[in-house]
């Protein structure tokens, strides 16, 4: 039998007022999913301000960078023309409606430095990204998950104790202080992983869509699984560690909150065990903060992954966008900022709008 929980779903709300809400869930779906061209708009715009009021130019790093036996004259007259060529020579407000029309028009423009289509680039690096990021989000929610349910149902024991500590010293930890303890460990001490790259050289590889599990199956090269998930290993439990310790404290507290409801004590008095109770109304009750949070530690992992791939030399847009960054390489910092802000921005609306299925009634205003 399946008690209400009372505290969270009013008996004596009116049925209509539900049913109000679901009907106009579509509606609400579609309104959230209508900021996500607003955020990325304002992004684009911090960017390319940031860029511009960044000391160095990329003209004169491109004028630099040819014959080494250039006098500073000449250096400065071919960065002069670099610069002209690049358009970096008209104002500010006009570059900017340059590059809004061609983002409108789906033109990412070209690196600097290669040449190379900024969404070219951009496409064989975010897959890598992704695959990290989501690897290390699954072994997140499964370690914190279930200490954070572990350490609440065992509240105030020895248990309750260690694993609040363990979550705090984990989520202090910095990501790259953490990749490095695990490329000395795992990688250099013991050997077991590698600490390098993201497939071996030697199984050469040729990337269809880019994500090495759906290639695999695609081209039918299973040899290619398990050297990826090795490479996978360090880098994904590097960003999952810090993620995992706030996910302990908050499903913690998330459930140590419902457990102090009414619905829960009676649905103990009527003789549910602890996995009854906990399966059929502690979860449920507890999932929209939880979800809350899991949105935006996603977000988090993102940015981490900049600082982790950099560690590790894993080929995906946070050491694209570093590399871009030290250049000046503008289109390139521009289009991988934009990736990143897109992801996030997607992982957060759907956050919302699984808030909403969830709950159609926090949508209503």
């Amino acid at each position: 039998m399946t008690i209400a929980p009372v505290s969270r779903v009013s008996a004596k709300q009116p049925g209509k007022r539900l049913q109000r809400a679901t009907t106009g869930l579509p509606r609400m779906i579609a309104l959230r999913l209508l900021t996500v061209p607003l955020v990325l708009w304002a992004l684009a715009t911090l960017v390319f301000v940031a860029l511009r009021l960044l000391p160095g130019s990329p003209a004169k790093s491109l004028a630099a960078g040819g014959a080494s036996d250039q006098t500073a004259a000449q250096i400065t007259a071919n960065a002069e023309e670099i610069t002209r060529n690049l358009g970096l020579d008209k104002s500010l407000p006009e570059q900017y409606l340059i590059y809004l029309k061609d983002l409108l028009s789906g033109d990412f423009g070209e690196s600097y430095f290669g040449g190379n289509d900024v969404l070219g680039l951009i496409g064989n690096a975010l897959p890598a990204t992704i695959e990290l990021t989501v690897a290390a989000m699954l072994i997140a929610v499964a370690i914190g998950g279930v200490t954070g349910l572990w350490a609440a149902l065992r509240k105030d024991t020895w248990v309750d104790t260690a694993t609040r500590a363990a979550a705090t010293v984990t989520f202090s930890l910095p990501w790259f202080a953490l990749g490095v303890l695990g490329i000395v460990v795992f990688g250099v001490w013991l050997g077991w992983l590698p600490v390098i790259g993201r497939v071996p050289n030697r199984l050469e590889y040729d990337p269809f869509t880019n994500f090495v599990l759906l290639d695999a199956i695609l081209q039918d090269r299973p040899e290619l699984i398990w050297p990826w998930v090795q490479h996978l290993i360090l880098p994904a439990s590097t960003l999952a560690l810090s993620t995992a310790g706030f996910i302990t404290r908050i499903v913690r507290a998330s459930v140590l909150e419902v457990l102090g409801d009414d619905f829960v004590r009676t649905a103990q008095m009527k003789g549910l065990d602890e996995q009854q109770v906990v399966r059929r109304h502690v979860l449920r009750n507890s999932a929209l903060p939880i979800i809350t949070v899991l949105g935006l530690q996603f977000g988090t992992l993102l940015g981490g992954s900049t600082v982790t791939e950099t560690v590790f030399s894993y080929p995906g847009v946070g050491v694209l966008l570093v590399d871009a960054v030290l250049q000046r390489d503008y289109p390139v910092v521009q289009g991988a900022a934009l990736a990143i802000a897109l992801l996030f921005t997607l992982v957060n609306a759907a956050v919302d709008v699984l808030y909403l299925v969830l709950d159609p009634r926090l949508g209503e205003s």
